[in-house]
């Protein structure tokens, strides 16, 4: 409609654009979602808890939107699931999504959001990120609440800042940069060297935290006790919130901060009058008693201890017991209780707020404030106002400001010493004091007994009960006018008080004493203990001031507070008088006084200076003893002293006579301030400057003095005051300055030429003192003796203050060339650093930025440091150099649009930086170490430089290179920079921000050079290899540098930089395709080189990038086919440098697809090449499947995972014939398994290696990895090597082979007999340990890995497994299960369908397998001992047996054998074991079925073997323990046992079962052979056991001997006849020999059921 109303109406038009433009910046609705929501159809979108949804449209309780962080996943969820927020959208050119929230709570927000979705995952700190996470949210919801006040508010943001800060350090996320609010430092708004300085001062401020954090110097809120460290004020603020007390009387309740190590109070006392009905005596003081404890400063601070203490005092009767009526005196003082606690965690701030219930029932509020009361009534107006009271520090603040007046005198009753005299008791003393005056009148309300309470007339103390040395220690404050202060006494009368108030209304004043406040030398009285005389006398006479005023007050006595009551008693009790009284020696009475004035001094030396009028003649000797006085009594008058000082010259502006005197004073005065114990004075001497010195003419004796002390020191004659003048400088010039400007203002520019020319002479004598040898030693002895730098900075000020006078009022140019002059009086080689850091001064002074370099020539900043080039890092030390805060000062340069912000002069300002110093400061950080402190200083002075720069800028500095060698020469040295700064940052990895910016600044200056070598260098007769090979490899350093890879930071992380700074890889990956297109028929130059750098590229995850750098690979196929007919280097390079990038993290999935997809995409039109890159295809395909499940499954527990796949990879580099590969992956390999300490399988990976060299004296090649050698060398150390693992893997037989051969290439090739003779010695051993040493055989298991849930090497495959010595099978399968944690275990043995097969899910299938013995032909048919052909049969196998038992035909209850049918399964594995793995795939599976006869023969068989393994390890081993042994022969001797022989001849050895079975005729001559051959196995046995048995065991043993009789006569008398005969013929023993026999025979059959050869025919 308002579109349409517009051709009505013109205005309508500008309301349309109006409403346009809104569009660019408007409201709309974001979501945060609060509960899952499990989409149920497409249109429906599926969220997660702390997603951000964009809402586009609403419906009836449904929203429809987007995910933030994926606007492709729309769709419509229910309203109820998300919680809405207002955001603000930008239009700039893309839409910015930011919240309406303030920032500190969006920063809150979104760090709450990505410390969440990382504490979960943390091992330790866990607890702590939590409880810093609980803290953020609950200051969150205080800071959304919006109702704290401006101070509060203020620190909440410090302390909310902190913790995230704090957060973000331990979780080693990237630091936060703030301005001086707290606010978060954008990149955009700041120069690069204040971010840089941002940086330090945060990782600084962070670092302390943590130390304190470690330290426990403070449990929470790190920002409080920094910010009061850093303030020379500080106060308390304490709330009286009630005082519940049962006193039943009024009270008067004195607070103050007390020191216990020095047992001082150090404030005011605040006084609260309460009733004694429990409420203030004022009532409308209830809830309003609040006071601040101020003018504290560090020094208190430091105190190790600091209490609030409460004296309570009531006021009624003298004892509480006393009936409460007219009786007794009423309105006495009498002491009651005291409360004390410890404040100093809360006035250091360690504790912010808070509430405490002292122990007599005072609650009170603390809280600790910074600044004086002015500062606080600003800062904290809900806690301080105008009705808060304000308690004093009884002393003066570290920093007395101009205009601070305060004349207080502090009294204090310390104590007394009253006799009785002619009482039968003590005194109950009580002292009143008045202040007078001269004719002994009151003075009206100039008594406070504290803070807080009405002046009152006169003081009444505290009474004790019948004490003689009463000690109150009372202090209150006395304030008269100054100008009665010379009049005024103190008059203190002691009174005896009753209980009763009959005798108390008799009782008269007994004593009195009095004491003047200023003496007759005009000073104040002394600070400290004051022992008063006590006079006796007429009460009346005692009131009259002309009986005592002329009287000496107090007694010559000195003493501390430890000694006052050892006074003098020698005297008479009365002792001289004058009018009517008399001096009492038996009473004592002692006060102290603290004097609290800026206008009353204590010292007679600057009283008469400040006093000079007075006494004119005396004013030279004053001006003198000012040196002498005390410096913290001449701080204190300071205002007045330097009036004093400023008045004199003034009043003698016609002479000199005091000119020299009154500058001494004042540079006396200004050294003083400058000392260490005053430094904090420096800001009242500045104040004094600013608001109170008024002295027009004195810059002219100021300047007179001056140059004749200048003079002097330049002539070399001696001038004593010239060390303080120099170091005085500062304020001198401040003086002057001050002086000319307030001349000028009030006479408007009157003797301007004078003053003009008396400045250029001062010039002169500065020039002429710099000039001077002698001035130069001089100020080299300033410098060293000095603060630092403190000589030439002053001088620096000098000129800075001058010409800023000269901005006002003068030339600026005339300034530049006195600014000129002076740095060219200074030696080259003397003063470098100190005129570095002048430089810097002038730079940041507001003068230069008012000015710029207008006023001032950069070039005597670049010609100091061309001429001595060392100054670079020494001006870095000091000040960062001169030329970044010239930078700094400047604003930055806005990237996001046309570079057009420089104006004017400061375009050639920079341009004349760039000239003089870019390659200058580009040479010192090539030329620097990393270690240098300064580095990353000295890098963020060269980014300020560059940040600087536009291309005007560019343009006109590569014009200055003379020369085309010049220009490349810079240009390498630039690309070599920037590399080796981008491969390894200066920076912490945390300064994300720091990071970012200086690639923003790289990246402009990278593209700037490129156009400048498209444009000089790409020409052939002008191309540059190398120059333009460091260009490839500087961008592609900077495409692949971590800091860029952004798949690797959160989303938060992610969408903060993409927000800021874009993506920078794309922007200069497809700057390298189009400079690569470009090169023409230079390309050829860059390959294979640029491969590896290339394809480190396309591999970004990037999807426009690979799509399109990825055709760079074909275009380099090109140029190589073009030029060879072949590509063999580009392929060779390719997957060399793809296996090293794979491994290290590159390439996925879709980076194949994408390879595959563009390369044949590219080629079909190529005929000629489709072919040959068809073929590269597959090949790179085939590696990158391999390479990615070797990538995925080195971060996996599973080692047999890792060995598998690396096994994988060398096989397809073995096939390929990349031999380096190959070897590569061998050692691998090797090292996994000496990880598990798979000996014998690292030995045979090895071996692999070494079947590759020869037994020639040939080198090495190069990819052996093994230095020079020979391989001839090579070879042997890797024999040495592999048996020595053999040996571990206790596989001699693999050693001995290998001993061979290296023995026969000692004979008889290389012909050394030593190392033949040892080679000898250990293969000796190693055939000595194959007969001695029992080697347990390792079972094999079956494993088969069914579902499609498994990697591509695993799925649905079997492998067998060789397990280690002694691994039972549910150990295996336990650890096995514990790699697959998510995979069901299969019970079963039988092969699973394909329902199983094709499963998403992971199953596990295993079980126990047989080897079977594959004998050596060398060994068939000859006698083999046990322990030769044992190891045969767990090695070198192939085929394995697994047999299951199944049921056919009719089942005998009583003869299982006859039925019971054996179902093999043999696994043949693609290679024998044990090899380079401990299992291999079964590549072919056969099943058969072994009938009851043959298993039968099988069972026969494995329990002679039993018999006879059993008996070997008993004849070895004498310490095996028998039973095992004896539970064998018994079970198979003992006819209660034993059932085998009677089931075999019931089910076999029947006429039925021969005449049914004629095939078997051969197996049940099999099966009686073997019954028989058992007997004398049993008899070996039975005879070794009788040798071992013990004496408790006899009995059992000749039984089974008896057993075994019976058992041996039915066999031979049924099987054949006693084998005994046989053995009498042979030499060996009967077992081993009979042993030998039965291997010979046995072995020639295997495990296959053949009937062996018998020497007796069957009876």
């Amino acid at each position: 409609s308002l579109f349409f109303r517009c051709n009505n109406n013109l205005n309508y038009i500008f309301n349309l654009f109006i409403y346009i433009f809104i569009l660019f910046t408007y409201f709309f609705s974001s979501s945060l979602v609060k509960w899952n929501f499990v989409g149920q159809n497409e249109k429906h979108l599926s969220l997660e808890v702390g997603e951000t949804v964009h809402i586009q449209e609403v419906c009836e309780g449904w929203y429809r939107g987007y995910l933030s962080r994926n606007k492709a996943q729309q769709g419509v969820f229910p309203v109820s699931f998300v919680q809405v927020k207002e955001v603000i959208i930008e239009k700039r050119g893309y839409e910015v999504v930011m919240s309406a929230e303030m920032p500190l709570v969006k920063e809150v927000t979104t760090t709450l959001r990505e410390w969440g979705s990382i504490w979960k995952q943390l091992f330790a700190r866990v607890k702590q990120v939590q409880r810093l996470m609980w803290e953020l949210m609950e200051w969150r919801s205080q800071l959304l609440s919006g109702t704290l006040p401006s101070d509060e508010f203020k620190e909440l943001k410090q302390k909310v800042t902190s913790k995230i800060d704090y957060g973000n350090k331990i979780l080693e996320l990237d630091q936060v940069v703030r301005d001086d609010d707290g606010n978060i430092l954008e990149p955009e708004r700041a120069s690069v060297i204040s971010l840089f300085r941002a940086h330090e001062e945060a990782t600084a401020k962070i670092g302390e935290r943590i130390k304190e954090e470690q330290s426990n110097i403070q449990t929470d809120h790190s920002g409080i006790s920094a910010r009061i460290q850093s303030s020379p004020t500080h106060s308390l603020y304490v709330f009286v919130r009630n005082f519940v007390c049962r006193i039943g009387e009024d009270s008067e309740l004195f607070m103050s901060l007390y020191d216990p190590n020095k047992q001082t109070i150090i404030s005011e006392n605040y006084l609260v009058r309460w009733g004694s009905k429990g409420f203030p005596k004022e009532i409308d003081m209830l809830n309003n008693l609040k006071v601040v404890f101020t003018d504290l400063g560090n020094k208190d601070l430091s105190r190790e201890k600091i209490y609030l203490i409460c004296q309570i005092v009531r006021v009624g009767r003298m004892d509480l017991k006393e009936a409460n009526n007219k009786k007794f005196t009423q309105g006495l003082r009498r002491p009651f209780g005291v409360a004390v606690m410890d404040i100093s965690d809360i006035i250091k701030g360690k504790i912010e707020f808070f509430f405490i219930l002292l122990s007599i029932g005072l609650w009170v509020t603390m809280k600790a404030l910074v600044g004086d009361i002015v500062q606080i009534r600003k800062e904290y107006p809900h806690l301080v106002d105008r009705s808060t009271v304000v308690a004093r520090k009884l002393g003066f603040p570290e920093i007395i400001m101009p205009g601070d007046v305060r004349n207080d005198i502090y009294l204090t009753l310390q104590g007394g010493d009253f006799d009785k005299y002619n009482k039968t008791t003590q005194k109950n003393v009580e002292v009143i004091m008045w202040v007078c005056d001269e004719e002994g009148k009151v003075i009206q309300n100039s008594i406070c007994l504290g803070a807080g309470d009405k002046a009152v007339s006169e003081y009444r103390s505290v009474i004790y009960y019948q004490v003689k040395q009463p000690r109150w220690m009372e202090t209150f404050k006395v304030a008269v006018p100054l100008e009665e202060m010379h009049r005024i006494h103190l008059r203190f009368m002691f009174r005896h008080r009753s209980s009763q108030e009959s005798k108390d209304k008799s009782e008269k004043n007994f004593a009195m004493a009095f004491v003047r406040l200023m003496k007759e030398d005009g000073t104040v009285l002394q600070d400290g203990l004051h022992e008063l005389v006590v006079f006796k006398g007429d009460s009346k006479r005692m009131e009259d001031v002309n009986c005592y005023l002329n009287l000496a007050s107090t007694r010559n006595h000195h003493s501390d507070p430890h000694k006052m009551s050892t006074l003098s008693r020698s005297s008479s009790s009365v002792s001289g008088g004058g009018g009517g009284l008399s001096v009492s020696s038996r009473d004592s009475f002692t006060i102290s006084t603290l004097v609290c004035s800026t206008k009353l001094t204590q010292n007679v030396g600057l009283l008469g200076l400040l006093k000079w009028r007075t006494r004119p003649e005396l004013l030279k000797e004053n001006l003198e003893k000012l040196k002498i006085i005390d410096g913290e009594e001449v701080v204190k008058f300071l205002q007045d002293t330097l009036d004093a000082l400023f008045n004199i010259m003034m009043e003698h502006s016609q002479t000199d006579d005091y000119d020299i005197l009154v500058f001494d004073a004042l540079i006396y005065i200004i050294g003083l301030i400058a000392d260490r114990k005053f430094q904090h004075f420096n800001t009242v001497l500045e104040a004094y400057i600013k608001q109170h010195f008024s002295a027009t003419l004195a810059y002219k004796k100021l300047m007179s003095v001056l140059k004749r002390y200048l003079d002097v020191s330049s002539r070399g004659e001696q001038c004593e005051p010239i060390l303080r003048t120099l170091k005085a400088l500062e304020y001198i010039f401040k003086f002057i300055v001050r002086s000319r400007m307030l001349y000028s203002q009030l006479y408007e520019g009157k003797e301007q030429a004078e003053f003009e020319e008396s400045l250029r002479r001062l010039f002169e004598s500065i020039n002429n003192l710099m000039r001077t040898d002698y001035t130069t030693t001089l100020l080299l002895r300033v410098i060293t003796y000095t603060h630092p730098a403190s000589t030439l900075h002053n001088l620096v000020h000098l000129i800075t203050l001058f010409l800023y006078t000269f901005h006002l009022y003068l030339n600026p140019f005339s300034a530049s060339s006195l600014l000129h002059d002076f740095y060219s009086c200074i030696p080259p080689e003397k003063l470098q650093k100190q005129k570095v850091a002048s430089m810097t001064e002038i730079v940041s002074s507001q003068l230069f930025q008012r000015q710029g370099a207008s006023f001032f020539p950069l070039t005597v900043f670049s010609t100091e440091l061309l001429t001595n080039k060392n100054l670079i890092i020494s001006c870095v030390s000091l000040c960062f150099s001169p030329y970044p805060s010239l930078c700094a000062s400047l604003s930055p340069p806005p990237y996001t649009y046309t570079l057009t912000f420089y104006q004017g002069d400061t375009f050639q300002h920079i341009q004349d930086i760039v000239v003089s110093l870019l390659r200058v400061i580009n040479q010192t950080v090539i030329t620097m170490g990393r270690e240098h402190t300064l580095i990353s200083r000295v890098v963020a002075c060269m980014t300020a430089i560059l940040s600087q720069m536009d291309d005007r800028h560019y343009c006109t500095y590569i014009e200055t290179f003379s020369g085309t060698t010049d220009l490349v020469d810079f240009l390498m040295e630039s690309f070599l920079l920037f590399k080796d700064l981008i491969g390894k940052h200066v920076y912490p990895s945390d300064w994300m921000a720091m990071i970012m910016v200086q690639n923003r600044v790289f990246l402009r200056a990278i593209n700037t050079y490129a156009d400048t070598m498209k444009e000089k260098f790409l020409n052939n007769d002008d191309f540059e290899v190398q120059l333009w090979n460091n260009y490839f490899h500087l961008a592609v350093a900077f495409i692949t540098q971590e800091s860029l890879q952004l798949q690797h930071f959160s989303p938060t992380k992610r969408n903060k930089i993409l927000a800021k700074y874009g993506d920078m890889r794309r922007l200069i990956g497809f700057a390298i395709r189009d400079i690569w297109y470009k090169l023409g028929s230079h390309k050829i130059c860059f390959i294979p080189g640029m491969v590896g750098p290339i394809l480190e590229m396309t591999l970004i995850p990037e999807e426009e990038l690979r799509r399109a750098t990825i055709p760079i690979f074909f275009d380099m196929i090109t140029c190589e086919h073009a030029r060879f007919g072949n590509f063999s280097k580009f392929e060779n390079e390719i997957i060399l440098k793809l296996d090293h990038e794979v491994e290290g993290g590159g390439g996925d999935e879709r980076y194949m697809q994408l390879l595959e997809t563009i390369l044949l995409d590219c080629a079909a039109e190529k005929h000629t090449l489709r072919p040959q890159v068809q073929h590269f295809v597959s090949l790179v395909k085939g590696l990158l499947i391999r390479l990615l499940d070797y990538r995925t499954v080195m971060s996996d527990d599973s080692r047999n995972n890792r060995m598998s796949c690396t096994v994988n990879l060398l096989n397809f580099y073995k096939d390929i014939n990349r031999e380096a590969m190959y070897i590569r992956y061998l050692y691998k390999l090797r090292d996994l398994h000496l990880e598990c300490e798979n000996y014998t399988e690292a030995a045979y990976t090895l071996l692999l290696h070494s079947r590759l060299l020869k037994w020639s004296d040939d080198m090495c090649s190069q990819f052996e990895f093994h230095g020079s050698q020979t391989q001839r060398q090579l070879k042997e150390t890797l024999y040495d090597t592999i048996i020595d693992y053999f040996d571990k893997g206790k596989m001699w037989e693999e050693a001995i082979t290998l001993c061979k051969e290296l023995a026969e290439q000692y004979e008889n090739e290389i012909f050394d007999y030593e190392l033949l003779s040892k080679r000898l010695e250990k293969q000796a051993k190693f055939y000595e340990n194959i007969m001695k040493i029992l080697r347990p055989k390792p079972d094999y298991f079956a494993v088969g890995y069914y579902g499609q849930g498994y990697p591509p090497f695993l799925r649905n495959k079997v492998f067998i497994h060789r397990g280690k010595e002694y691994e039972r099978r549910e150990d295996f399968q336990n650890q096995l299960m514990s790699q697959f944690p998510s995979a069901v275990r299969l019970n079963t043995t039988t092969m699973p369908g394909d329902d199983i097969k094709n499963s998403p899910l992971q199953y596990i299938q295993c079980f126990t397998v047989q080897p079977v013995l594959e004998i050596p032909p060398r060994l068939k048919n000859k006698p083999v001992p046990d322990q030769i052909i044992n190891f045969y049969k767990s090695n070198y196998v192939q085929r394995f047996h697994y047999s299951r038992p199944v049921r056919k035909g009719p089942v005998d209850p009583n003869n299982e054998f006859a039925s019971m049918w054996i179902e093999r399964t043999t696994f043949t594995t693609v290679y024998k074991l044990p090899g380079i793995l401990r299992w291999f795939e079964a590549t072919d599976m056969k099943h058969t079925t072994l009938s009851p006869l043959e298993n039968a023969i099988e069972t026969m068989e494995s329990t002679n073997e039993k018999i006879l393994t059993m008996i070997n390890q008993y004849q070895s081993d004498w310490s095996l323990p028998i039973n095992p042994l004896s539970m064998l022969l018994n079970g198979i001797v003992d006819p209660a046992v034993m059932g085998g022989f009677a089931k075999y001849e019931k089910a076999f050895f029947t006429e039925e079962y021969t005449q049914q079975h004629q095939e078997d005729r051969d197996k049940l001559l099999r099966l009686k052979d073997l019954i028989a051959w058992q007997i004398p196995l049993l008899g070996g046995g039975i005879s070794l056991h009788g040798k071992r048995v013990t004496d408790d065991l006899r009995p059992f043993h000749e039984r089974m001997e008896e057993c075994f009789k019976q058992l041996k006569k039915k066999v031979e008398k049924e099987y054949g006849p006693d084998m005994d005969e046989r053995k009498s013929t042979r030499p060996r023993s009967m077992l081993r020999s009979f042993r030998q026999s039965v291997i010979s025979i046995s072995s020639l059959q295997g495990s296959e059921c053949g009937t062996p050869t018998k020497t007796h025919p069957d009876r």
